[in-house]
């Protein structure tokens, strides 16, 4: 331990804090868009009409059943390729931030769907008929009655996908974006403090994860005790 150059670190500081705030930005954005949106499929595939429901279903498991690479290879390629052909504006083009959030709200809402479905689907289903007897409509109950009660249940899930996605962040290297891991990279190459840099980015993501951990053990002991 005596050999590390800690210091290394000091001097580094401003460019670390500039890549926590990426991957920050990129959980918390994807984390809160990925839960609405995958709301929104679960919803269409318990309550819509059957072609909606089919559509949502398509949708989960594409996106379930590719790897999330891929999608921000799609995203980052293909869509300002996309645009391109049908605006005929050849410079537009999409930039790394944008195309990380979309590739992640995308995928994510895959999976905080299912997630999301299977909280609504422990909701007893004499809450939904209760609601609708008091004389609210379908989609009140849900806002009202039904997902509250889904939403406690599933908690430990939904920490847990998000950790997930903390750990994804650092797939965005491949479009050359800046995060955490990426901005300690580029120190420890420029420093030649690889060990170091990569200890300390370890420890931060042990603790990050431990603390989520934590949440979703007291929160599934507070769901059990309901």
């Amino acid at each position: 331990m005596d050999g590390f150059n800690w210091g290394a670190l000091n001097r580094a500081w401003p460019y670390l804090l500039d890549g926590m705030y990426t991957t920050a930005m990129l959980t918390v954005v994807g984390m809160v868009l990925g839960i609405l949106f995958g709301t929104g499929l679960a919803i269409a595939r318990l309550f819509g009409p059957p072609w909606l429901a089919r559509v949502a279903r398509f949708y989960t498991d594409v996106f379930r059943s590719i790897p999330l690479i891929l999608t921000i290879f799609w995203v980052y390629f293909l869509v300002p390729y996309a645009l391109r052909a049908i605006t005929g504006n050849p410079n537009l083009d999409v930039g790394p931030v944008y195309a990380a959030l979309t590739a992640f709200v995308l995928a994510e809402a895959a999976y905080f769907g299912e997630i999301i479905r299977g909280g609504l689907g422990s909701v007893p289903k004499g809450q939904m008929q209760a609601a609708t007897a008091l004389g609210m409509g379908k989609f009140t109950a849900l806002r009202l009655i039904v997902l509250p009660q889904a939403f406690r249940n599933m908690m430990p899930s939904l920490i847990n996908q998000s950790i997930g996605l903390l750990m994804d962040t650092s797939l965005v290297y491949v479009i050359s974006l800046n995060d955490f891991l990426g901005a300690a990279t580029k120190v420890a190459q420029r420093d030649g403090t690889v060990v170091e840099v990569y200890l300390f980015v370890a420890l931060v993501y042990l603790a990050i994860c431990s603390l989520g951990t934590a949440l979703v053990a007291v929160m599934r002991r507070r769901v059990l005790e309901r």
